[in-house]
């Protein structure tokens, strides 16, 4: 039929009836949230309009706004700096769009950051360098006066590391052409047109690609916004966090945001998590600056930390952090935080070794950090999702975490729930390391073995000091829950699928398994494979581990997964879409029956049923 041509009378009935059918039920989905794990998006910064925030004073700013402008009427804007030094509690900034190339900014009250209506305000750390001169080999070279040399912490062992990471890689400095970041080199002779060297003696910067016509940016800042639990212009703080919302934080040397704590932030030379210094109480650590919070914001190319977030009540949604050097977002010694539907993707952007990245690092003592629907990916050379030291009851749910060293990290730890989550192409899936009561319900691992492990190390002559303190003695190690997870191995994955492991200096003193609940999960191989299902440990002998090729020794040996499923050399089409990332079952798999939910992982998963299918998605 001629697409000009109308329809027969009685196509055109049925479609009507169809569309009165059909938009009805169209309008109820999206009315009504599906429940699935992950949620599928949006996430990162969505578009926005803003309306002028009701607030006691608007300060309107522009790049090139006047300082002496008052900057109360939307035609005469100030600068970002001057509106900084004058707001008070409950204030607002409203930057129109453009490029601020600012840093050092400080901030203690509590006010509002936003754009005007839809436009874009990029605050930027860098200047543009002009002024080369041509050297021989295709070398350039200009004076620089803002340099930020910087070196690894004292705990960082060059006897191990220093034949992997040149030192010149912890200088905070950046270089970008076009908007591209160079790599730092060594000296003169190394250079190429993906790489720059800095004469830290004499000031110089060194590029091996021709600037003319370029656009050459070099870091002249090392913070964005600086929030201090002190006095700045004239005025103490208030005890509240900034909200900042729509605003994009490029290009900074060291970090673009820093919310300090009750200890003054620190240099880049200097321990930045320490805040509070020892074993502290919920209630005596947290309290300095609260409630700060970040939405649809994008945080990028920071040669370490995206921010530091100090102080209980911190949100961050729907925001992006990318392109980061050791850590993205950086949690220390906070409570009641929340991080959902974020995008946080390529951190250790400078392939540092010995420095133990990790694109989300929830630090020091931290109780009730929910970690829930976030998008966390790319991070070949780092960690996700990190809880670190002295954790309590944290809540990590119905994330996508693929490309990791380890998507989720549980560390020196007391209490998670780990319900929902998609892990996908990691070297580990999830490890929970000298930890107790880790309750992973759920979940879905597809190349992305999961680990549970515990050692011999203790507060006495550690390596970091007091932190192992501040999680269970060696003898406390265990508790761990693993019911209704989704383990698959794809065509050509031949590890171990899941692992219990201690060292055999253990194994006489800690005779406790590290679970006794190991029920309702699914073992999937694509291939039949050598790897062990799974490796056991404590048990007698001389390396202290037990490999089960199959799930019916594993249950005859520890009495565990009396309704455990395994399905090696499984031909069929398990996933949805694998190439998609589609990771809900295309089907139920044959033998595999719905299991109970634990009340505490249908809080966390948003489920109303008693029982699913295994894996991160309802049964219907």
């Amino acid at each position: 039929m001629p697409i000009s041509s109308p329809a027969p009378l009685a196509y055109r009935r049925l479609a009507s009836r169809c569309l009165r059918i059909v938009l009805p039920v169209l309008g109820l989905l999206l009315a009504v949230p599906v429940a699935a794990q992950p949620s599928g998006g949006p996430y990162g910064p969505i578009p926005q309009s803003y309306e002028v925030p009701d607030a006691a004073n608007v300060y309107y700013v522009a790049p090139d706004g006047n300082a002496d402008a008052p900057g109360t009427a939307l035609a005469r804007p100030t600068t970002i700096e001057s509106a900084i030094a004058r707001v008070v509690t409950g204030d607002a900034i409203v930057l129109r769009g453009g490029t601020y190339r600012v840093g050092g900014l400080q901030l203690n009250q509590g006010v509002t950051l936003q754009p005007w209506r839809d436009e874009r305000p990029v605050l930027k750390g860098t200047r543009v360098a002009t002024g080369w001169e041509a050297l021989r080999e295709n070398v350039w070279r200009t004076k620089w006066s803002t340099l930020f040399p910087a070196q690894p912490l004292g705990w960082w062992r060059r006897e191990r590391e220093g034949m992997r990471t040149p030192l010149h890689r912890f200088n905070n400095d950046m270089v970008f052409v076009d908007g591209k970041l160079l790599q730092s080199a060594g000296w003169e002779g190394e250079l190429d047109e993906t790489s720059f060297y800095i004469d830290y003696d004499k000031g110089y910067v060194y590029l091996g690609a021709d600037p003319a016509g370029k656009l050459v940016e070099i870091t002249a800042h090392d913070i964005a916004l600086h929030r201090p639990s002190r006095p700045v212009h004239g005025k103490p703080s208030d005890g509240k966090g900034p909200t900042i919302r729509g605003l994009t934080f490029t290009q900074y040397a060291y970090r673009a945001i820093d919310i300090e704590g009750e200890k003054p932030s620190t240099t880049a030379n200097q321990e930045p998590t320490d805040d509070p210094v020892g074993v502290s109480a919920r209630d005596a650590h947290g309290k300095a600056v609260t409630g700060t919070t970040l939405e649809h914001v994008t945080i990028s190319f920071t040669s370490r930390v995206a921010g530091y977030f100090r102080g209980d009540g911190l949100t961050i949604r729907n925001s992006l952090v990318s392109d980061t050097g050791t850590e993205g977002i950086y949690v220390i010694g906070s409570s009641d935080v929340l991080l959902e539907r974020n995008i946080v993707r390529r951190n250790n952007i400078e392939k540092l070794t010995g420095y133990f990245p990790a694109a989300v690092k929830i630090f020091n003592q931290s109780h009730d950090v929910v970690v829930r629907d976030n998008l966390v990916i790319d991070h070949p050379d780092s960690n996700g999702v990190w809880y670190d030291v002295g954790n309590v009851e944290g809540v990590f749910a119905n994330n996508h975490v693929e490309g990791t060293l380890i998507g989720f990290f549980f560390e020196i730890s007391k209490g998670v729930v780990v319900a929902g989550n998609v892990f996908v192409d990691n070297e580990q899936g999830i490890r929970v390391l000298n930890s107790s009561d880790a309750r992973v319900y759920h979940n879905t691992f597809f190349n992305s073995p999961a680990m549970f492990d515990r050692n011999e190390r203790s507060a006495r002559d550690d390596h970091f000091g007091w932190h192992p303190q501040t999680g269970p003695d060696v003898d406390e190690r265990e508790g761990h829950v693993f019911e209704g997870n989704l383990l698959v191995a794809g065509a050509g994955f031949d590890k171990p699928l899941l692992h219990f492991d201690q060292p055999a200096a253990l194994c006489g003193t800690v005779t406790r398994p590290m679970t006794t609940k190991v029920n309702g999960n699914v073992y999937v191989r694509a291939g039949a494979g050598d790897a062990p299902l799974i490796t056991w440990s404590p048990v007698a002998g001389k390396n202290c581990l037990a490999n089960f090729a199959t799930l019916e020794a594993f249950r005859k040996a520890t009495g565990l997964e009396a309704h455990g499923v395994a399905l090696p050399g499984h031909d069929g089409t398990l996933f949805r879409s694998v190439e998609l990332r589609r990771f809900d079952l295309a089907q139920r798999p044959q033998g595999v029956q719905e299991v109970v939910v634990a009340p505490e992982a249908l809080k966390a998963l948003g489920w109303s049923g008693e029982t699913s299918l295994p894996g991160a998605f309802p049964s219907n």
